[in-house]
C-alpha cells in the first residue's frame, strides 16, 4: 500500500525539551557513526507528542541523528504503526479487525467509530477531537474484541460500551483502560475455576495500574512523565526498578581479573584456551590431550 506525507503540513517541529533529551539518551545506546539506529524510538517519541509524524518532524529527526531526510522518511512510510495524516486531538482509536476480535463483534466496534467519528478512517471528527482505524491483531485475542485507545488497551468492548468510552472521553474523562466488564486480566470470562488462592487483593492488573499511576493514558507525552534512565550505560547499584534517575554505580565497572592470571596455569582471561574448557581437571587424564594443556595441568616441564 502506498503511503504519502498529508497535504497539509505545519510549519515547524520540535521536541519539548524534556523530549529532547530523552531522545538524546537513546542515541547513546548505539556507537559512535551508528546513531541512525535510533531512527524508529526517535519517530516514535515525536508522533506520541504530535500525536502523528508531519514532514517538519521527520526532518527534524533525520537532522538529529545525521541522516539524509530521505532515510526517514522511508522508515515512516513503511511503517504503518506510524501516521502520517491529523489525529484526533483526544485520541485516535484503532479497532482490532482480526480474526478472533471479528468473531466476537469487532464490525459492530467498527460501526459505532463510523456513526460517532466520521463515515471513512483516517478522517477526524466534525469536532477534531477523534479519528480511527481497523488495525491488525493487537494480541489481546482473549478479551476479544478490543481497541487501542491512546496508549493503551480498552478490552472486553461492546458498541454501547465502546460508544459510552468516546462520550467520556469527549467530555474531558479519562477512563480507565483494561478490561471493561469487569475482569482483572484475560481469565476465563465467567469467572476462575482453578487457583482460587492465587487471586491477589489489587483492584486492577499491572498494566492498567502503571497507566492510571502514570496518570497519561490519553496524554500526549512530553517527557516529564518519568526520570530519563540510561541503565545501560552504567552498571547500577539500585534495585532495577528503581526510578528515582540517581545514578548511584562507579563510572568504572571493576573487572575481578584485571591484572591477574585467571587461573594458577598462568592463562589469563583473554589468552584461556577454548579446547580445555570442557576437560575435567584430575590425577588421571583423558586420551587425546595435548601435551601443553597436560604440562600446564601437571606442572611438569615440556623438555
Amino acid at each position: 500500500m502506498l503511503r504519502r506525507l498529508h497535504p497539509v503540513q505545519p510549519d515547524s517541529f520540535e521536541f519539548t525539551p524534556a523530549n529532547l533529551e530523552w531522545a538524546q539518551a537513546q542515541i547513546t545506546k548505539y556507537p559512535e557513526g551508528r546513531q541512525q539506529s535510533a531512527i524508529i524510538p526517535i519517530l516514535w517519541r515525536a508522533q506520541e507528542q504530535e500525536g502523528w509524524l508531519s514532514r517538519p518532524a521527520i526532518e527534524y529527526c533525520a537532522s538529529l541523528l545525521g541522516i539524509a531526510y530521505i532515510r526517514a522518511l522511508e522508515v515512516a512510510t513503511f511503517y504503518f504503526m506510524f501516521q502520517l495524516q491529523p489525529v484526533g486531538t483526544v485520541a485516535n482509536i484503532q479497532i482490532c479487525g482480526t480474526t478472533t476480535c471479528m468473531i466476537c463483534g469487532a464490525e459492530d466496534l467498527v460501526a459505532v467509530c463510523k456513526r460517532k467519528i466520521a463515515p471513512t478512517p483516517h478522517t477526524l471528527s466534525a469536532d477534531g477531537k477523534f479519528s480511527w482505524e481497523e488495525v491488525e491483531c493487537l494480541g489481546a485475542c482473549a478479551n476479544a474484541p478490543m481497541a487501542q485507545i491512546g496508549k493503551d488497551y480498552y478490552e472486553d468492548l461492546s458498541a454501547n460500551s465502546l460508544e459510552a468510552l468516546i462520550d467520556r472521553m469527549s467530555a474531558g474523562e479519562v477512563p480507565v483502560p483494561g478490561p471493561q466488564t469487569g475482569r482483572f486480566a484475560s481469565e476465563p470470562a465467567s469467572g476462575l475455576t482453578s487457583l482460587l488462592a492465587a487471586k491477589g487483593g489489587e483492584a486492577a492488573n499491572a498494566s492498567v495500574a502503571l497507566a492510571s499511576d502514570l496518570g497519561e493514558t490519553l496524554k500526549r507525552i512530553d517527557g516529564t512523565e518519568v526520570p530519563i534512565l540510561t541503565k545501560w550505560r552504567r552498571n547500577p547499584l539500585a534495585a532495577s526498578d528503581d526510578q528515582t534517575g540517581i545514578d548511584t554505580a562507579p563510572e568504572v565497572e571493576p573487572r575481578p581479573s584485571d591484572g591477574a592470571p585467571a587461573d594458577a596455569t598462568g592463562v589469563t582471561e583473554q589468552e584461556a584456551q577454548a579446547s580445555s574448557a570442557g576437560r575435567p581437571v584430575s590425577k588421571r587424564e583423558p586420551a587425546n590431550v595435548r601435551a601443553d594443556e597436560t604440562d600446564a595441568v601437571t606442572g611438569k616441564d615440556q623438555d
